[in-house]
């Protein structure tokens, strides 16, 4: 029986990955849009406060990270499971997966909203928060953590939908969301007067359509894996297989939040206020680069994952090379603008003069290792989609806690505030190399079967 993911087997390699990449493309960098327009618009509501209130959205990011982080666990190592279970033809498992991813997603959300309740301020501390930052922290967080359950099916199920390509209907999904987001930020922050918990009010609504739209798709019988209440079962099973391979990029996901919380709390040693929010600019500009690198994994997750399980390794093989090549493109563009261009793009969010000085000597070195990431990335997504839960692990920790987090520690003592942005690109350099070593060790295993 001919199903609806069989032309990830059929259709050309190079149509299929822009057929699913450009999708995902779009809907990411609107994604990374309204969290731009977020901290745009909370500039200008605050003027001479901007720094402090741009530093609060930055310490309040790592905690998204995690709730990202669990999200991501959940959708990727079911995406994974559903995937390879379509490509052999066991509709069966592909089932069983979803029920589970279904039940995960249900339990965390509920479990999250719990700590919306909490004082959060000694946590927010530990995140480097400053006494001028803390409010503006501790406001926009408390809403984000207690719409969680929102986020979680919304990006969970995105990748479900991913897996089976329809990496479309997953864009309309994000850009139907960011654009929600986008009107009602100026609504929540100027006209209700809310500030930064208007900017956390408007993104929690939208990730709630978000969420009704996936949980919709799945219902009504629009996608080839369609959800009923007798699939909602946990199986021991499934779950340890989501968890072996949702493992690496939980931990890439938790990491990133870890480092980003070391980067505050030292940044506030050696910069302080100023300091912190031009981190937060740069992950916001360094959104738009790395987005569009996601977004050609999310395309090529669903074709490595079909095509692995149908046993055509040469078509596995083409797809990661053509991967590689647009990733490492992407980023050497991004690079280029940021590195000539950098106080045009920081003084969109604020004109103050010594978060300029600042942000253009941090960017000018924060940018050189990023046409090395696209490597990393894929290689990570090559091993989530193969189930190879070990490879994906290594690849995942690689940038951050094997080497960002070390260098944190030791370059700014003797380079002090250079310190913490070189510990960026030489991470990335050392990622870089360990991900291509894994990348040939994999490639040289393929082209041994038989029908490569």
């Amino acid at each position: 029986m001919h199903r609806k993911s069989d032309f990830l087997g059929e259709e050309s390699v190079k149509k299929l990955l822009l057929k699913l990449s450009a999708p995902a493309i779009a809907g990411l960098l609107v994604h990374a849009l309204y969290n731009v327009v977020d901290t745009f618009f909370v500039g200008i509501a605050y003027g001479d406060l901007a720094v402090q209130a741009i530093g609060g959205l930055t310490i309040a990011f790592p905690i998204q990270l995690l709730i990202m982080s669990v999200t991501i666990t959940i959708g990727t190592g079911g995406a994974s499971i559903i995937s390879r279970a379509l490509g052999a033809k066991d509709i069966h498992r592909a089932k069983k997966a979803l029920g589970n991813v279904f039940f995960l997603s249900l339990i965390i959300g509920v479990l999250s909203l719990l700590f919306c309740f909490f004082d959060l301020e000694p946590a927010l501390k530990l995140f480097g928060a400053t006494p001028g930052i803390m409010p503006y922290a501790n406001d926009y967080i408390q809403i984000i953590i207690a719409g969680a359950i929102f986020t979680i099916f919304s990006l969970s199920f995105q990748n479900i939908i991913r897996a089976e390509g329809n990496a479309r209907f997953a864009m309309n999904v994000m850009l139907l969301g960011a654009g929600i987001n986008i009107l009602l930020d100026p609504i929540f922050i100027f006209g209700l007067g809310m500030g930064v918990r208007g900017a956390a009010i408007a993104t929690v609504i939208s990730q709630a359509l978000s969420a009704v739209l996936v949980l919709d798709y799945f219902t009504k019988g629009k996608s080839s894996v369609p959800l009923n209440y007798g699939m909602l079962r946990l199986d021991n099973k499934i779950l340890k297989e989501i968890a072996s391979i949702g493992i690496g990029p939980f931990i890439l996901q938790a990491s990133s939040s870890f480092s980003m919380l070391l980067v505050n709390v030292v940044l506030a040693l050696y910069g302080g206020d100023v300091a912190i929010a031009v981190y937060g600019l740069i992950i916001r500009l360094f959104s738009f680069v790395f987005m569009p690198i996601l977004g050609v994994s999310f395309g090529l997750q669903p074709v490595v994952g079909y095509n692995y399980g149908a046993a055509k390794f040469g078509r596995v093989i083409e797809s990661v090379k053509l991967s590689i090549v647009a990733t490492t493109a992407i980023g050497l563009a991004g690079s280029m603008v940021m590195y000539l261009f950098p106080e045009k793009l920081l003084s969109v969010f604020s004109s103050d003069q010594d978060l300029l000085n600042v942000g253009v000597s941090a960017i000018h070195i924060f940018v050189l290792g990023i046409p090395l990431i696209g490597v990393n990335v894929i290689g990570a997504t090559i091993f989530q989609a193969l189930g190879r839960a070990q490879q994906s692990f290594v690849l995942s920790i690689a940038r951050t806690i094997l080497f960002l987090i070390p260098l944190l520690l030791i370059l700014p003592r003797f380079y002090s505030l250079n310190g913490i942005w070189a510990a960026f690109p030489i991470s990335d350099f050392l990622a870089f190399s360990v991900s291509s070593l894994l990348l040939l060790m994999e490639n040289k295993k393929l082209r041994s079967y038989p029908n490569t």
